[in-house]
């Protein structure tokens, strides 16, 4: 696998290997792309009950959706997660994977963008969902229309495409 450059991202692009909506060659970077945060979260409910991690469990049976109005913000207290997703929605074709990263500026004030799920599988065609967590000892407020996170591209040998419970994933 190689990752893609900012020149062959472009090239993806305008080759239809991948679809980025809505798309602004300003969000290209030298090695990546930057995605957008929405008004959209999940938080979690506060049961303080166990709760069994199987196939099975379902993230919506315990968290809660939120949008948010113009202007607002979501207030993540140190210590808590949430669930966000992008504003665009990729598109990737069967011969790309990618990776789903932080960014760095906002690593060092302690917030988390993925937990563990940042590995992206060929032939999606989705927005992406965040696993955000505050690991610093202050409340980080979260404001829609951040440049929040970023998608590296990369080449695979061979052919595939993803098919599974979140190929279509929502929030």
């Amino acid at each position: 696998m190689s990752v893609l450059s900012h020149d062959e991202i472009i090239k993806a692009v305008e080759n239809k290997e991948i679809t980025i909506t809505p798309y602004d060659p300003t969000m290209v970077g030298v090695a990546s792309v930057d995605l957008t945060l929405s008004n959209e979260f999940r938080f979690y409910k506060p049961f303080r009950k166990v709760i069994n991690v199987t196939e099975s469990t379902d993230y919506k049976d315990l968290t809660e959706k939120v949008v948010l109005n113009e202007g607002e913000t979501y207030v993540l207290l140190p210590g808590t997660s949430c669930l966000g997703i992008t504003v665009e929605t990729i598109s990737l074709s069967p011969g790309l994977c990618g990776l789903l990263e932080g960014r760095s500026r906002f690593a060092r004030l302690g917030l988390f963008v993925h937990i563990t799920a940042g590995f992206m599988n060929p032939g999606i065609s989705n927005r992406q969902v965040l696993e955000i967590y505050n690991a610093s000892g202050n409340a980080l407020a979260l404001v829609p229309g951040t440049k929040i996170c970023q998608f590296v591209f990369m080449k695979m040998e061979g052919k595939a495409a993803y098919s599974g419970k979140f190929a279509n994933q929502e929030l």
